[in-house]
């Protein structure tokens, strides 16, 4: 899980970063004010954003204005110490998922954390699929026709950063940055390397990835036709 922590506190904010990486593993981008997490969000993707209200450039209500008025539908909970009922009210009416008020416990802030993302993807079904391909969530493995598709580990997640967004393209910077984060040997280079890879390991198999010019790689369902003219080209 990528996050974005728009906090002012930079105390508070390597704090969270830190301990909520090495508890779950969730990496945590950080803005200090509300003009940087609001371009930030519209350049990049995140699986939610942990919003402080009290923020330098702009507040958080107008951070959160502006991602739902641009249709942007990433997960927003809301950390304040801001916590009259009208406040509460009010942020999750604007468009807040969650509420959360300071002080805090590290295993709630967590745990409401991992709901708003599994919500937010559909994650309360056990799977991820896009035609015959599925991603079982729980075992963490892909398979087709019920039979696991080896992968390496590379291959691996960038097929879940595709799967998790099948049928929209996601750009070679985003798969980067999603799933290669702190993996100082990976570059756009290696993207285009797996993606290669994982073609030559779906190809004639009814899903494919196709390449959008500009915008980057969608994966999609093949057309059964189309699937049996590739199966009987394959060697």
């Amino acid at each position: 899980m990528r996050i974005l922590l728009v906090e002012d506190e930079q105390e508070l904010a390597h704090w969270l970063a830190r301990s909520l990486a090495q508890q779950s593993g969730i990496v945590v981008d950080w803005a200090g004010d509300g003009l940087m997490a609001d371009l930030r969000l519209q350049q990049e993707d995140f699986d939610a954003v942990v919003l402080d209200l009290g923020l330098p450039g702009i507040d958080g209500h107008t951070v959160l204005e502006r991602m739902r008025e641009r249709d942007d539908r990433t997960p927003v909970m809301v950390l304040t110490a801001r916590d009259s009922l009208a406040e509460r009210v009010g942020t999750l009416k604007n468009g807040a998922d969650d509420f959360l008020a300071k002080p805090f416990l590290l295993d709630e802030l967590e745990a409401r954390l991992q709901a708003l993302v599994r919500r937010s993807r559909g994650r309360e079904h056990p799977r991820l699929s896009c035609g015959p391909l599925q991603f079982d969530l729980a075992a963490q493995r892909f398979s087709m026709e019920g039979a696991t598709l080896p992968l390496t580990r590379r291959e691996h997640a960038v097929l879940l950063a595709l799967i998790q967004r099948s049928g929209e393209p996601v750009g070679k910077q985003s798969i980067l940055d999603r799933v290669f984060i702190g993996d100082r040997d990976v570059n756009l280079q290696v993207i285009e390397v797996m993606v290669f890879r994982l073609r030559k390991k779906l190809v004639g198999r009814g899903v494919q990835i196709v390449t959008l010019r500009g915008l980057g790689y969608c994966l999609e369902e093949v057309p059964s036709e189309v699937t049996t003219d590739l199966a009987l080209q394959s060697p």
